[in-house]
């Protein structure tokens, strides 16, 4: 297993992550960082226990506003796929029926044509 020292808040963390993930978790951290010294400039100093839980929330937050976006997309999505499909049905039907009606149409020129054929013979 790798590790890693991160900073966050001016201070070094040693971390633990797998084999790989090492860039991750340093992208991860900065933006914890960023995240706190964000909340500093707007608080000052209130205490670090406290500017730690106020970045959790505030991630978390962002988290839970990410994930209710996803939902709502997944359930849009499967909307437009049913649409789609429905679609799809609608057009087959309507090609099965157009199909029909020509078939019925050729049936009844091929009728006519022999019973003109058939009126020109004896006349």
């Amino acid at each position: 297993m790798a590790q890693v020292t991160v900073q966050i808040g001016g201070r070094d963390y040693k971390m633990a992550c797998g084999e790989g993930e090492e860039g991750h978790l340093l992208s991860l951290a900065r933006m914890v960082d960023e995240r706190l010294a964000e909340l500093k400039s707007q608080f000052g100093e209130v205490g670090d226990i406290r500017l730690s839980v106020m970045t959790a929330i505030m991630i978390a937050d962002e988290l839970n506003e990410a994930r209710r976006r996803t939902e709502a997309l997944e359930t849009e999505i499967k909307a437009l796929q049913l649409a789609g499909d429905d679609a799809v049905k609608a057009y087959d039907a309507r090609h099965a029926d157009v199909a029909d009606q020509l078939a019925a149409a050729a049936e009844r020129l091929e009728r006519m044509a022999e019973e003109l054929s058939e009126g020109t013979r004896r006349d």
